[in-house]
């Protein structure tokens, strides 16, 4: 399905949050949308003068937001820590008092992968208490106080899009133990979430969904393996499976596609991934693939022979 008009801008002039857009994900789902021609807010808790938890001082929003304006829409940085209500009330006010409405809400705020690393694979009583804790603050509560504050705007206008991020579908998770209990829940709340929120939304013509790439290759996962994007293929002679992995770039064209996508409301309540919609809206990773890393890690459990070949 075409989701694009004549000038290649189709979402232009729309209105877009991308909350959690430092790096990774959320970073390339803010440029794509920009590429499409929207308006895209951008927060975070790293800029060029203030780094977070995370550690990196690679990338900020000041420069996310320059990415989008780059890219053919119109990029805003807005400083914020989505776990203070307050912050968050003040972004979406200032959204409301420029643009007067919201199209697109996108809850990418994670930020704690130190945290997943710290307590991999432990027990509930191995894993430190404030490390537990904070995952479920920085990928369950930070989505609550963003929504509770936003979708009150997103409302006012029919054909809102709101998309919870995770890593993980409902089909993977829900039958699946997901690292540590604490990470579990956190990236299983964003799929229940989107599944609560689509009922709540769509009374005001607005759609609700998870989203989840697959194996994502974001700043911080090529830094783990030591490779650049451009030669990120060596890392799969350490480890085969990574060759099915995705770049940001993928899921921010699944999240531009839906937002563009007139008929979305039929996706509501439900969880999708970055290959998923792929096949469905045409899109491609930015080599031209079309990876479905979900698809692969599914198969592999079934056959350890299934080829990565047949999932790029």
């Amino acid at each position: 399905m075409s989701t694009e008009t004549p000038d290649n801008k189709p979402l232009r002039g729309r209105i877009c949050l991308v909350a959690g857009a430092t790096r990774g994900a959320g970073r390339a789902i803010a440029v794509q949308l920009g590429t499409a021609g929207a308006t895209v807010y951008v927060t975070g808790r790293t800029t060029r003068d203030k780094v977070s938890e995370v550690g990196r001082t690679t990338e900020t929003i000041e420069e996310t937001a320059e990415l989008v304006t780059a890219a053919g829409g119109e990029g805003v940085a807005v400083p914020t820590d989505h776990l203070e209500p307050e912050q968050v009330r003040a972004l979406v006010d200032r959204i409301d008092r420029e643009r007067g409405r919201l199209d697109v809400l996108v809850n990418d705020i994670w930020g704690g992968e130190h945290l997943v690393v710290a307590g991999f694979d432990k027990k509930i009583w191995e894993v430190d208490l404030t490390d537990g804790l904070r995952m479920l603050e920085l990928g369950v509560k930070s989505h609550l106080i963003t929504s509770a504050a936003a979708t009150p705007l997103l409302v006012r206008n029919p054909g809102g899009l709101l998309v919870e991020v995770t890593d993980g579908t409902q089909e993977y998770n829900g039958t699946r133990y997901r690292e540590n209990v604490y990470y579990d829940l956190a990236k299983n709340a964003p799929i229940r979430m989107a599944f609560g929120l689509a009922r709540e939304l769509e009374p005001a013509g607005c759609t609700a969904v998870a989203l989840t790439p697959g194996w994502l290759r974001s700043e911080q996962m090529l830094d783990h393996f030591g490779v650049t994007e451009e030669n990120w293929r060596d890392a799969a002679e350490k480890l085969p499976d990574f060759a099915v992995a995705e770049s940001p770039v993928y899921v921010g064209r699944a999240v531009a596609a839906l937002a563009a996508d007139p008929d979305r409301a039929r996706w509501n309540g439900r969880s999708l991934s970055s290959g998923q919609l792929a096949k469905e809206y045409g899109f491609t990773d930015a080599d031209g693939s079309r990876p479905d890393a979900w698809g692969f890690i599914v198969a592999k459990e079934k056959d350890e022979g299934v080829s990565v070949d047949d999932y790029r």
